[in-house]
């Protein structure tokens, strides 16, 4: 169980505490609490909550996290919970350095989670939701049978990407009540033309006007689209429109809010890791660090932003970021008349001496997304000093060598690889294609196809809960291609697109 800090680690807590209100973090009150490394990986595997909903996965998740502590592949430092308050758990065998230094680190996240526009309207009670949620399931458990409600979970966990990560700021689909106001004035009968009012009511009768009216509707309702517009929010789509049973729609539901829970996190991974890695490294450099303290930290430090090769660390790659925006707009090196400037002696030289950073990265901190934040402040010449460069696989050498160096193209990469998480845009496009009843999705395409397995299997898990056949179009070589699931035989077939 965890376990309350140490006097000791309460007074350097107040120490950290104070330094992070000192720089002008703003974060929710914070709660750290003491666990062995055993407790650390049970909470990492249930996603850094304390209770999750009973699953097989959570223990597939703890074995691989032991196993990398237990050989030394791995060592989670610090897991925090964007909550009001927040909570943070410390691992104690980490020595005081490690403590001092994942204090600053989640001091960090918590302002981030705090003043983030992505994360305005996720659930600030979370770990209250966890506990309700695996309430509930342990009751369907107990009513339905362990088996049947883990294989929906299975087949619903396969589908939770299926969601419209930017819904909770923007509204896609019209005012309801002000659309049917719209169609109805739109919808007048007025029967035949009369040139004397008095006649009005024999030659258009009111049975004769209520069967117009009913004719207009009856049109209306077969041109009508279902659903009227693209929907992204498969999930969304499947609870108001599949033929659940009742514990179906509250295990869907409670998924689906577990993913958007989760989204912001996956949207600012870049800009959160970097953020805290920043504070942490200015609070603990600045203020916190002893004598005797600075090899450790700068080890740990530097294990922590080691980059492997082929792959992004966003604590790297975030740190560096924000302290180029820092050092940018510390020198005035924006704006156009730095855009202007070909000189490449002037520009290595710039500095307007603005002392703009520290306020610049506050305002980016509260207002971008890793999107956003890679499209606006990723530079030429950050692309350069980063050694950021495009890979992959050379087919005639058979080895992965670098492609390409050249900044457009470099970050065209990461923006592709950040938008909706790298994973395709799926978008519900019919309820009733070909009036049978059947779904019909469409792809997206950004240039990447869908992988042929990947769509096969996810077909099979949604028409598990469509219960009709479900088809999804795509392309494939420039070539449209219709893929169907008919709860038996998977096919496919050329479309028009």
């Amino acid at each position: 169980m965890p376990k309350s800090l140490t006097p000791r680690l309460a007074a350097l807590r107040d120490e950290i505490h104070g330094y992070a209100k000192e720089f002008g973090l703003d974060f929710f009150d914070t709660v750290f609490e003491m666990v062995s490394y055993d407790e650390m990986n049970m909470v990492a595997a249930y996603g850094g909550f304390p209770t999750r909903y009973p699953h097989w996965r959570w223990g597939m998740e703890y074995e691989q996290l032991s196993k990398g502590y237990e050989y030394g592949l791995s060592k989670i430092y610090e897991l925090v919970i964007n909550n009001d308050p927040c909570y943070a758990y410390l691992m104690e065998s980490n020595p005081e350095v490690d403590q001092k230094l994942v204090m600053a680190h989640v001091y960090g996240h918590c302002d981030f989670f705090k003043n983030n526009f992505s994360f305005r309207h996720t659930n600030r009670r979370m770990i209250d939701e966890m506990a309700n949620h695996a309430t509930r399931v342990r009751r369907w458990v107990d009513k339905i049978g362990v088996e049947k409600v883990e294989d929906f979970i299975d087949r619903t966990l396969s589908l939770e990407n299926l969601i419209d990560q930017h819904s909770p700021h923007i509204r896609r689909n019209p005012d309801p009540r002000r659309a049917e106001d719209e169609l109805k004035s739109n919808e007048r009968v007025e029967g035949f033309k009369v040139g004397r009012e008095y006649m009005r009511g024999y030659i258009n009768p009111s049975e004769f006007l209520d069967s117009q009216r009913k004719k207009v509707e009856d049109e209306k309702q077969r041109a009508k689209k279902f659903p009227e517009r693209p929907q992204r929010d498969v999930l969304l789509f499947l609870l108001e429109e599949a033929p659940l049973e009742p514990w179906e729609s509250d295990i869907l539901a409670i998924l689906r809010e577990e993913a958007y829970y989760f989204a912001p996190q996956g949207q600012t991974k870049i800009m959160n890791e970097g953020w805290a890695s920043y504070w942490h490294s200015t609070i603990m450099t600045r203020r916190a660090l002893r004598d005797d303290e600075i090899i450790d930290y700068a080890d740990h430090h530097s294990g922590t932003m080691g980059t492997r090769p082929g792959a992004i660390n966003p604590y790297k790659l975030g740190i560096e970021l924000w302290r180029d925006i820092e050092e940018r707009w510390n020198k005035g090196r924006f704006g156009k008349e730095w855009d202007e400037c070909d000189d490449l002696r002037a520009r290595r030289n710039w500095d307007k001496k603005l002392g703009a950073g520290r306020e610049k990265i506050f305002e980016v901190r509260k207002h971008y997304n890793d999107i956003t934040f890679i499209d606006t402040f990723l530079t030429p010449e950050f692309a350069m000093e980063q050694k950021l460069f495009v890979y992959g696989f050379n087919d005639k050498r058979n080895s992965w060598e670098i492609l390409d160096r050249e900044f457009r193209k470099v970050k065209s990469k990461l923006l592709q690889g950040l938008t909706n998480f790298g994973q395709p845009i799926i978008e519900v496009v019919d309820g009733n294609h070909e009036n049978r009843g059947e779904l019909l999705l469409a792809h997206k395409h950004d240039g990447q196809d869908l992988k042929g397995d990947y769509a096969r299997e996810t077909l099979r898990n949604l028409q598990s809960l469509w219960r009709r056949p479900v088809n999804i179009v795509t392309r494939y070589d420039n070539k449209g291609v219709m893929l169907r699931f008919d709860g038996t035989n998977q096919t496919e077939k050329k479309v028009e697109l």
